[in-house]
């Protein structure tokens, strides 16, 4: 018994000094004082665990850089071409355009923060919803004649998938070049029957960041969300959508998926085809960033400026949060903002308030319905301050609102697989475009306020009397909001 009790007393010393460990590199890593207290919380009164979640869940890979550029460190020729662009952009004859004044900062912050070149030779195409972008995107694959990059957070054994993969197979039969990467924890629908088939067809496809034991891995948390096809470096796809029957024909329960995808071409493509190939050195060690066939010389095609950004914890920066915080910041007239999860974070609900009630008309669309509970009773906890400040919030009716899109003054733009929250700009590996132009911002803007058709804006009386559960709800769910 004498030897039971003094391992007991082992054990219990080494975690004690484990706990005071964690709780130290939480204070030293300077995090958000209130995450910083969230996970100090969570380790002392959850014994085990709380550690355990730690584990899975808090460990800052940004500041420890254990991503770093996923072992490629900085790539040279980026960080030469966004210098040279910050000096180009002090002389850009169309920056002297009235209404591209206001963009000056945020063009020169995403040199700065990722890297993100200008390219402005592009051409875009809206593509809202599964009806519309599948079929360019099955379309656009079925004609390619050299190669075939596809990155995805969720593949899922389907009608859609079935469809993808007799192209795939077809293509790489007739001696196509065909590379996937999926997400290991977004993948878990897909079957290892489809996984053999393309292999055995020549596809190559992995994994990205394989979680083998999923309820214990620590970098579990760190998913690659991004959405990009690239075809033979002339057309390329991101956005919202991915490769699951739900974004066609919407859920089981009959409600529709509303979301935002865009077809590419031109310069933005390569921009496009660097953040593939560096995530393809990552998941297979293979570098291609060399060969000039998968970074041929930028074709231009039509004539919108786009910033390709990318963010993540391989990056130093969280970039498209600080995207969105300036564009927001800019604004002058409007801003219109569609996110299916909404935990913004103190820096960006501020910034939302300031512009309200400094005049500018906010506008926030978010799902009257969602497919996570904790987020949808999360992002309930916000209206009410937001609404006091002047933001109108409507919600989404029809169905699921998956799209991520900011208007501002129907000038700059943005699109990608981005949410407005503390995963997408802190854990997760997203990308978006920023567009500097006033005919595509503005068919956005049209396109919004064909949603708000389809949904019901939020009074701020009737708000304020809803029942005392709901707020219960709201404020329990949003303690979680700094962890999730």
């Amino acid at each position: 018994m004498e030897w039971y009790f003094i391992i007991l007393i082992i054990l219990a010393v080494l975690y004690v000094l484990l706990v005071v460990s964690i709780c130290l590199t939480v204070i030293m890593e300077n995090r958000n004082p209130v995450r910083t207290l969230a996970w100090i919380l969570v380790v002392m009164l959850l014994p085990l665990i709380g550690v355990v979640l730690y584990g899975y869940f808090g460990i800052n890979y940004r500041k420890r850089k254990i991503f770093s550029m996923k072992g490629l460190g900085d790539i040279k020729w980026l960080q030469y071409m966004s210098e040279d662009q910050n000096q180009l952009i002090k002389k850009a004859e169309f920056l002297k355009k009235e209404e591209m004044a206001n963009v000056r900062k945020l063009m020169t912050l995403l040199l700065n923060n990722s890297k993100a070149l200008l390219t402005r030779h592009n051409k875009l195409d809206i593509l809202n919803n599964g009806l519309e972008t599948f079929p360019a995107l099955f379309a656009a694959l079925s004609k390619a004649k050299k190669y075939i990059h596809l990155e995805y957070y969720i593949l899922e054994d389907g009608l859609l998938m079935t469809r993808l993969k007799e192209i795939l197979i077809e293509k790489a039969r007739a001696g196509v070049e065909v590379r996937v990467i999926y997400d290991d924890m977004g993948g878990w629908k897909l079957s290892n029957k489809i996984i053999s088939e393309l292999s055995k067809a020549g596809v190559q496809i992995y994994p990205f960041l394989p979680v083998r034991f999923h309820k214990f891995a620590n970098k579990a948390n760190y998913r690659n969300h991004r959405k990009i096809a690239v075809i033979d470096g002339e057309t390329a796809f991101v956005g919202g959508l991915n490769i699951a029957d739900r974004y066609l024909f919407g859920l089981t329960n009959g409600q529709f998926w509303r979301d935002t995808h865009l077809r590419v071409r031109g310069e933005a493509v390569v921009s496009l085809q660097t953040i593939f190939l560096v995530d393809w050195y990552f998941v297979c060690q293979e570098l291609l960033l060399d060969k000039n066939e998968y970074l041929p010389v930028n074709r231009k095609e039509g004539n919108i400026v786009v910033q390709t950004v990318s963010s993540g914890p391989d990056s130093d920066w969280s970039s498209i949060q600080q995207a969105y915080f300036t564009l927001i910041n800019t604004a002058k007239r409007y801003v219109l903002i569609s996110s299916p999860y909404f935990m913004p974070g103190e820096t960006t609900l501020n910034c939302m308030k300031a512009a309200a009630m400094g005049g500018v008309d906010v506008r926030l669309l978010l799902p009257q319905k969602s497919d996570s509970v904790l987020t949808h009773w999360c992002s309930r906890s916000f209206v009410e301050e937001l609404m006091d400040a002047g933001v109108k919030v409507y919600w989404y009716k029809k169905g699921i609102n998956h799209s991520k899109v900011i208007v501002v003054d129907g000038v700059v733009a943005s699109v990608g697989t981005a949410n407005m929250d503390n995963r997408s700009f802190e854990q997760n590996f997203e990308v978006n475009l920023i567009i500097y132009d006033s005919q595509v911002s503005k068919q956005l803007a049209g396109y919004f306020m064909e949603d708000l058709k389809d949904s019901e804006e939020e009074n701020p009386y009737t708000w304020r009397f809803r029942p005392k559960s709901h707020k219960i709800k709201e404020s329990l769910a949003r303690l979680f909001s700094p962890l999730l």
